[in-house]
């Protein structure tokens, strides 16, 4: 094999692998970031932005319902990606699911009238303070 094939398929092969580790890295956990008017949530490939303004609910929750997953993983303790419910069939209603960890509890978005969220953090403590702020935000608009 001549010495330029070696280095082609060497080259391929890092590249393989350092795609495959940013991905990794890039699900390891949520990444939030915090607007004015709005959240961001960044999960991987999974990319959500939610406005403030569009907020219905925000309530904390043990365990996320049983459902169809659409695409997404499960792994380690993580559920990440888009589901459906199962109780609607008529519907083609997702669900979307950013849990770091599925032994804390989970904080349920509802907005725009009928779009669900389920998400938490590594951390518990900063899972609570993203519910207090969200909280915060729905009781505003309420007044």
């Amino acid at each position: 094999m001549k010495p330029e094939r070696k280095i082609f398929w060497n080259s391929i092969v890092v590249l393989t692998i350092a795609v495959c580790l940013s991905v990794l890295l890039a699900h390891y956990k949520n990444w939030v970031i915090q607007g004015s008017d709005n959240l961001k949530l960044l999960s991987g490939f999974y990319y959500k932005k939610v406005a403030f303004s569009d907020l219905d609910s925000v309530q904390w929750v043990a365990r996320i319902p049983p459902m169809e997953r659409l695409n997404g993983f499960s792994a380690l303790g993580k559920e990440k990606g888009v589901f459906r419910e199962f109780k609607d069939s008529l519907t083609d209603k997702e669900v979307y699911v950013y849990v770091d960890n599925l032994e804390h509890q989970k904080i349920k978005l509802v907005y725009k009238d009928s779009i669900h969220f389920f998400v938490n953090l590594k951390d518990s403590l900063d899972t609570d303070k993203m519910y207090q702020l969200l909280k915060r935000k729905v009781d505003g608009q309420k007044e």
